[in-house]
């Protein structure tokens, strides 16, 4: 586990409708737990291709598809970004987004990339009191069969622990074959 990039050279299996069997658009809809709006910013780490930030796009006002790598942005593109969503080439441990603006976050299948623990840092000052944190992501309990080796994943038992340090109130994590799914919410009292 640890900080690493997906090899944008295999870009085009992050766009496979194969991928809704590990986690569908109703699905994460459903994590969020809100009546998204016209004013909501959702803000997608590690977006990839924007397979899941385009299915989402229309339930929010605004929306940042965050990646380290032009890459996938530039694979994006070529798929077309929805008008609402703006590309963000960042880390997701250092975001250009103001304090508290952000009502919403999403992380599918990228968590275990990340440098988590800076990046619940960074969320702690962009997420609104309230804003919600939806994981998805590939389980070191799964059986390997899919996605990275299980000594690259984490558990949710690990996810939810270190949601709970970091001040995040977790509501849902369950482990579910293959993959993870948590979902939390940040409140900043």
């Amino acid at each position: 586990m640890g900080f690493h990039t997906f090899d944008p050279a295999k870009a085009a299996k992050l766009d496979d409708e194969g991928r809704y069997q590990f986690c569908s658009r109703e699905e994460l809809l459903g994590a969020f737990a809100t009546d998204n709006g016209a004013d909501d910013h959702l803000v997608d780490l590690g977006s990839g291709t924007g397979f899941y930030t385009a299915a989402l796009a229309p339930f929010f006002g605004q929306v940042s598809a965050v990646d380290i790598q032009s890459e996938m942005h530039d694979h994006f593109r070529e798929n077309g970004v929805p008008t609402n969503v703006s590309l963000v080439e960042s880390s997701t441990d250092s975001l250009p987004l103001d304090d508290g603006s952000v009502d919403a976050v999403l992380s599918t299948m990228t968590a275990h990339e990340l440098p988590l623990a800076a990046t619940l840092a960074e969320l702690q000052r962009v997420l609104g009191t309230g804003g919600r944190f939806v994981i998805v992501d590939w389980s070191a309990e799964g059986q390997g069969e899919a996605g990275p080796p299980r000594s690259e994943r984490l558990s949710a038992a690990d996810l939810r622990e270190s949601l709970t340090e970091t001040g995040f109130n977790v509501d849902r994590a369950e482990e579910r074959g293959e993959t993870l799914l948590i979902a939390a919410t940040w409140d900043d009292r």
